[in-house]
Order: structure tokens, then C-alpha cells, then sequence
């Protein structure tokens, strides 16, 4: 999943980016409001980790800003501010959940997940696809009980098609799934993984819509 992080301080935006990127996130780092403002036109962001006190724009005018444009991202407030006052004004803002500093990168985790999964409108933790379970916290894959290891890459993937079944998902959409801003696009990296994925699932799970991109079919019920 692709997650804008808007923090000014340094040091903690540098561990925040290197630890959610090793917990497979893929991170675009800004340290300023209107900078960020203008990242958020890029609709390819799944969540945005927003500080309050943030240097040109502070995090709460973006927040309104962006949600009277109609923009929905999830959006996980991080703030020194402990007061009830403060928690009920970023909530009331438009944020979808609050978190203070210092904290926990595993706790920040797991409400990206919980935030992430009202979004898509899930009740369970788990991603099912017939008899394939992928779980967001452990970052694992199952099929018919049993472990799947796939890469990080593999899992993005995957994890992306699984959020959206029924929707074909551009090449171009999976590659920003994958890459930052910043990161280099390997030519044929979506094909390979796919491939890979297709050996190690089943070849009729991820199909090819030519000259457009991939989806997983929808079940019906």
C-alpha cells in the first residue's frame, strides 16, 4: 500500500519511512503543508499519515481542505497535542483516527490497517479469495491452509488485486503501488511478478486484460 507521510521533524519522519517500508509499505516522505497539498492530487495514495504542526500549512487546514475537495483518503493524525479537545477537533476535521507521540511503530501499523479496512469496507482483518487467505498484519498468504512465501513485491501486489476484485488494475496503477517517487521502475518487474504469483496460486487466479492491465475475477455469491 502507498502512504503519503507528511511530518517536518526529521528524525522521526526518517524512522517512520524506513520502518514502514520494511514492514512493506511503499512511503513518499514531504516535510511541509503546501508541498503536500499538492501531493495529494495524486490519487494513487492509499493512506496519508498527517502531522498537525507542519511548516507553510498545518496539518488540520490541509485536512479540511482536502475533505471539502471531496478527497476520501484515510487520513491517521499524529500530534504531540494529548488534550480531549485537540483529539475531538482533528476527528471532527475529517480525520479517521488520532494517534499522539511518542508511540508505537506497531500500533501505527496496526490503525493504518483498521483504517485502511473500514475504507474498503471490510469487517475482517483477513483478505479470502476462494481458498486464498492473505493477512495484512503478518503480511502472509495462505492457500488451502497452507504458507505461500511470496516476496514483498508479490505480496503488494497481490494484497492490491485482493482490495479491488472484479477491477482491472493498470500496469501502471501496480507499478505505483510498488514504487515511490523517488524509487526507479524496473521495465518488466509487473510481469515477472505476476508470473511468479500465477506458479504459486494457480495461473486462472490473476487474469490478463490485454493492452489495459490485470484483475482477480469477482466471485459471485
Amino acid at each position: 500500500m502507498r502512504v503519503l507521510l507528511v511530518e517536518d521533524d526529521h528524525l522521526l519522519g526518517d524512522g517512520l519511512s524506513a520502518g514502514l517500508m520494511q514492514m512493506g509499505y511503499t512511503v513518499d516522505w514531504i516535510m511541509d503543508g503546501i508541498k503536500a497539498e499538492d501531493a495529494l492530487q495524486d490519487k494513487t495514495l492509499d493512506l496519508l499519515i498527517l502531522d498537525i504542526s507542519l511548516p507553510g500549512q498545518d496539518g488540520l487546514s490541509l485536512l479540511r481542505k482536502i475533505r471539502q475537495q471531496g478527497n476520501n483518503i484515510p487520513v491517521l493524525l499524529l500530534t504531540a497535542r494529548d488534550g480531549l479537545n485537540d483529539r475531538i477537533i482533528g476527528l471532527d476535521s475529517g480525520a479517521d483516527d488520532y494517534l499522539i507521540k511518542p508511540f508505537d511503530l506497531e500500533e501505527l501499523a496496526a490503525r493504518l490497517r483498521a483504517i485502511s479496512r473500514r475504507k474498503g469496507g471490510r469487517s475482517t482483518p483477513l483478505l479470502s479469495y476462494g481458498d486464498i487467505t492473505l493477512d495484512p498484519a503478518g503480511r502472509t498468504v495462505e492457500r488451502q491452509g497452507e504458507p505461500i512465501s511470496c516476496t514483498s513485491r508479490e505480496y503488494a501486489i497481490l494484497e492490491a488485486l485482493l482490495m479491488n476484485p472484479g477491477q482491472i488494475l493498470t500496469r501502471q496503477r501496480l507499478e505505483e503501488a510498488l514504487y515511490g517517487w523517488d524509487d526507479g521502475v524496473e521495465s518488466n518487474a509487473i510481469e515477472v511478478y505476476i508470473h511468479h504469483l500465477r506458479r504459486k496460486l494457480g495461473k486462472s487466479i490473476i487474469q490478463t486484460i490485454r493492452g489495459v492491465g490485470y484483475k482477480i475475477p469477482k466471485i459471485n455469491n
